[in-house]
């Protein structure tokens, strides 16, 4: 259970001494779980290190206009959702390519990835994934990997709920078809 609410945390960066106290106190609470949502969308161990860097220097720098409107942890998801598509984005301007051409990418990626350990049905799973559009993905990632709930998933897309569990249903359909054929 967390120590502190997200009350107490935003009491707490009001007061210019703890600013960093609680930066590290979220960094704690959250990486791993940022780090994963992130390496899903971007499947690259590297990828997703040098984007999690990139979005606790954003929460960092932007800690302090935190308004407290959602939860931190929202919050942070978002930014992490906005710099992975930003690298793709970057990444497809860098090579020219269309992003399902990037998909593909990710999916050679994931064939050849040293640090993925996880078992045959993952690696398919995961493959059926990469043969999404990047919303649905993002969506079936957050819905069906993560646990959560439309509502705080449409906060951090800045989608209608609707939206998302057409995205989800879409998704789930296109996942299983892909697991029939392979």
């Amino acid at each position: 259970m967390d120590k502190y609410t997200d009350v107490e945390l935003l009491a707490m960066l009001k007061k210019n001494e703890k600013r960093n106290f609680v930066f590290n106190y979220i960094i704690n609470l959250y990486q791993e779980r940022i780090y994963w949502h992130i390496r899903k969308i971007l499947i690259s161990h590297e990828d997703a290190n040098d984007v999690t860097q990139n979005t606790f220097i954003k929460v960092f720098e932007n800690l302090s206009k935190f308004k407290g409107q959602s939860k931190i942890y929202t919050w942070m998801y978002k930014i992490a959702t906005n710099e992975s598509l930003s690298f793709l984005k970057k990444k497809r301007k860098y090579f020219f390519e269309p992003l399902h051409k990037v998909s593909s990418g990710l999916l050679s990626n994931l064939k050849s990835e040293k640090y993925f350990d996880g078992n045959d049905a993952e690696r398919k799973l995961q493959e059926a994934t990469l043969t999404l559009p990047t919303k649905q993905r993002i969506a079936f990632n957050m819905k069906y990997f993560d646990k959560m709930k439309y509502k705080q998933i449409s906060e951090i897309l800045g989608t209608s709920v609707g939206a998302l569990k057409a995205n989800y249903h879409h998704a789930k359909n296109k996942i299983q078809e892909f697991l029939k054929e392979n």
